[in-house]
């Protein structure tokens, strides 16, 4: 890219002494006025909800912009300790209710829009969902970022700014099909365009090797294919406190706009080639790496974010210091958010010693202290492990620096287990068992001074398990950090008829502090309470019910025990399991069984990758199941089974506040965590799960009296396996096997011959990972359970309420305070405004 050269001014000072924007009603009524009229355009014929929001969302932001510079102010005059927070994906929600709540004009705001002849809520609905995710691990990034504002912690996320969300979910004759989610079609008001924080980012090309006049080697990184990040920075605001945090999201595009030689000569294609390249990159989430070029394309998403943010942190410290990097370990850390950004040890190895020439040992002492290792899975087919040939191909200088590594911790090895081949290839970042591969988990480890998993049963498996020999190694490196959730978002903005009862009663300090909710523990006996607890849920099961007949047509009954499972799709989360339960009252009631029938809105949504053939297959049985079961005169008013298409952030706002039931059913050992688990307890649903992820410690706080534990444990799921055979299981109970006869039977998909042929199959395979058959029996026998307790509303009602009371440590300002103490070491910074 050739530097153009810009123009400088120096404006007088008093051009940025604005007076400051006020939160008063006639404020927000001005400004919104000015935007509505004079900028969008807008007049009396215009109808369109869009530019509405649009004209609010910018007032909004002017507000958050003061306090977004100033808090940039506070942080550079402190010169203070920071984490960069690198993530492939955070899924932010929509930001105008949040933003609105943080700033603490909810009520304001709605007078204004009112006086305007506005319905603020049709204008929060009309915003588009940020599709910078897929599922809980971009949704925890948002709470932490949340979290890291409301704490007063100098957090900046770094991620990509993809043009194209996940996918839009359409359900057609029961199947998923994908749609793209162009989420940025629109405006997106709350993002700022940062030109002057841009940075080239390479790929392909060679290294070049000289000595210099020191007899030291210098690597250059020649010939590459060069692509620019460019900037777009997003407010985070803390609650009510001045704080406004940032995101900042990296957008390609190509460093030249396109070969006007090439234009000129009339190859048009060819000349916007580059340009259509570079752009790729950043223009859809989770591209399918089922093939050779999605898997390039993978790895060059996650090396464009690890050299940016690394670039961008580096160019802010050698401003402030110049090019003496003494301090550097000392004010700066960086956390990656599970395996995908772990090429970043390699890259800031590479920057520090050829951009900026320390020498190995300097630029590795700097990098071991900076570096911080989130690992979200125990699945290690989800643990990033690249082709070694694609790295040299596409990342050469960086494929050279991981050889280096690998070379200094195998010695490292040998001295710890002298002469022991086995534990060497066993540790070994390249993995040269056939082709070769990169272990980026073990690049991770081996450049971190922290490694953390996300629950205390992952944490203990990761060291037991799939880390075990580095945990021998470096037991000092590993520790827990078990996942929360914002209470803002997931309590006060999504439910608040509920936050207005619990504060009424409380008092509002749990809004920051989550563990003054056990305040409410006395009101579990107080029968008006309760009266008033189960009126508020009514409600939000009457919203949630309309919200979702617009789309399936079909009457619910909202006394019905709303049972919920929302996830993505995957066969360790076990929906088949949840089908096999709807499939087994659904017989009941055909038999006629229906005496002291409780009944049930059985609602499951998710996504599934679009590669995921068996996961996609499950969501067309969840879809045919329910299609049989919610026409048939039987069932009518006791069973109904709905699939939730198009599941995200903003659905999941309606659905925990109606939710009774929160499915958490997973196989034991396979979830790491799970955080709608937490999301659905805060709203007062009940569990019912294994004993897997985050599910423990949700049972260790609201006791066993208010949880509906049920399975195997993952020790009992090991042991299982040497002898795992779920066609005798079948076989010796009645209510399952008339549950796969009907299955195999094909009665629910009598004009499609065969079609679950493959899931019925898995399900009856000694090899079954997931071992859904074995968990069956427990699973339903806890079912009546739910039944029972569902029966007597005032029993139900105190469970609900205990739930809340106990969800205290499920907070992310406590996980975030956890990682602040144990590896972040920053210091809370007020910021003085007005």
């Amino acid at each position: 890219m050739k530097n153009k050269k810009h123009t400088l001014i120096k404006p007088h000072e008093t051009i940025f002494k604005l007076p400051s924007k006020g939160l008063k009603k006639k404020d927000l009524i001005e400004n919104f006025k000015e935007y509505y009229v004079n900028l969008l355009g807008r007049d009396e014929q215009s109808r369109n909800t869009h530019y509405a929001y649009e004209a609010l969302g910018l007032t909004i932001r002017d507000r958050l912009m003061e306090r977004w510079k100033q808090t940039h102010r506070t942080y550079k005059q402190a010169r203070c300790r920071r984490t960069f927070y690198l993530s492939m994906e955070y899924l932010m929600g929509r930001s105008l209710s949040n933003a609105m709540l943080n700033l603490g004009v909810n009520d304001t705001a709605n007078q204004a829009m009112y006086d305007l002849g506005i319905e603020l809520e049709e204008l929060i609905e009309s915003e588009v969902d940020a599709g910078l995710g897929n599922g809980g691990l971009g949704r925890l990034a948002a709470c932490f970022m949340d979290s890291c504002a409301t704490l007063q912690l100098p957090v900046i996320g770094y991620g990509l700014r993809y043009e194209y969300g996940m996918f839009t979910q359409l359900i057609v004759n029961g199947e998923q099909e994908e749609k793209p989610d162009h989420w940025l079609r629109l405006r997106n008001v709350w993002e700022i365009k940062r030109l002057e924080y841009a940075h080239v980012i390479k790929f392909g090309g060679r290294t070049e090797v000289y000595t210099d006049e020191h007899g030291l080697k210098r690597y250059f990184w020649v010939e590459t294919n060069d692509v620019l990040a460019v900037a777009y920075d997003t407010p985070v605001p803390g609650f009510q406190n001045n704080t406004v945090n940032t995101l900042r999201l990296w957008k390609a595009e190509a460093t030249e706009e396109f070969n006007l030689n090439e234009f000129n000569s009339g190859d048009y294609a060819e000349a916007v080639a580059d340009k259509v390249g570079a752009e790729n990159i950043t223009m859809v989430l989770y591209p399918n790496d089922a093939n050779e070029n999605g898997k390039e394309l993978r790895l060059r998403q996650q090396y464009f974010l690890a050299s940016a943010s690394l670039q961008d942190v580096i160019s802010h410290w050698v401003g402030l210091y110049g090019e003496d990097f003494t301090l550097f370990a000392e004010r700066n850390c960086f956390q990656l958010n599970d395996t995908h950004p772990s090429i970043a040890v390699a890259e800031l190895m590479r920057l520090l010693m050829d951009k900026h020439g320390l020498a190995w040992a300097q630029a590795w002492e700097i990098t071991g202290a900076t570096m911080a290792y989130t690992n979200h899975t125990l699945l290690p087919e989800a643990l990033e492990r690249w082709p070694v040939h694609l790295m040299q191909k596409l990342l050469p200088r960086l494929m050279d620096i991981i050889y280096e590594i690998n070379a200094r911790f195998l010695s490292e090895v040998a001295a710890k287990w002298p002469g022991d081949i086995t534990v060497l290839r066993r540790m070994s970042i390249i993995d040269e068992s056939g082709d070769k591969q990169v272990r980026m988990a073990y690049l991770a480890i081996v450049g971190s001074f922290s490694v953390n998993g996300v629950a205390a049963l992952h944490s203990q498996l990761l060291q037991q398990g799939l880390f075990a020999d580095f945990y021998s190694l470096w037991p000092a490196k590993f520790n827990n950090k078990t996942n929360g959730v914002t209470p803002r978002r997931w309590l006060a903005g999504c439910n608040p008829e509920l936050a207005e009862l619990i504060t009424e009663k409380i008092g509002s300090g749990w809004v920051t502090d989550l563990s003054l909710l056990k305040q409410l523990v006395p009101y579990a006996d107080d029968a008006a309470f309760r009266k008033h607890w189960r009126e508020i849920k009514q409600v939000a099961k009457h919203r949630l019910a309309d919200y979702k007949k617009r789309e399936h047509d079909i009457d619910i009954n909202v006394d019905a025990l709303f049972d919920v499972q929302v996830k993505r799709i995957h066969e360790y989360k076990r929906q088949l399991l949840n089908v096999l339960h709807v499939i087994y009252l659904y017989q009941r009631l055909k038999k006629d069984n229906s005496k002291n029938f409780v009944s049930r809105c059985v609602l499951i949504g998710g996504k599934a990758a679009p590669g995921y053939e068996r996961a996609k297959k499950i969501i067309k049985l969840i879809n045919n199941v329910a299609t049989m079961i919610n026409k048939d005169p039987d069932t009518q008013g006791k069973l109904k089974l709905m699939f939730l298409a198009d599941y995200n952030v903003s659905a999941m706002e309606k659905i925990c506040p109606g939710a009774d039931l929160s499915e958490q059913i997973s196989t034991a050992g396979k979830e790491a965590s799970g955080t709608g688990n937490m999301k659905l307890m805060m709203n007062g649903a009940v569990t019912i799960g294994t004993f897997d992820g985050a599910n423990i410690e949700i049972l260790e706080e609201v006791g066993e009296e208010n949880f509906f534990l049920f399975g195997l444990t993952e020790k009992q799921v090991a042991a299982r396996r040497e002898h795992y055979e779920p066609e005798h299981i079948i076989q010796q109970d009645e209510d399952l096997k008339e549950v796969m006869n009907l299955l195999e039977s094909g009665h629910f998909n009598q004009l499609e011959p065969g079609i679950f042929n493959d899931l019925i199959q898995s399900l009856k395979d000694p090899l079954d990972p997931w071992m859904t058959i074995a968990d069956f029996r427990s699973y339903v026998d806890t079912q009546a359970r739910v039944d029972d307790a569902y029966r007597d509303q005032e029993h139900w009602t105190r469970m609900s309420i205990m739930n809340v009371a106990h969800c205290g440590k499920f907070s992310s300002e406590r996980t975030i305070n956890e990682y602040n103490q144990d590896i972040w070491k920053l210091q809370k910074l007020p910021v003085k405004f007005g």
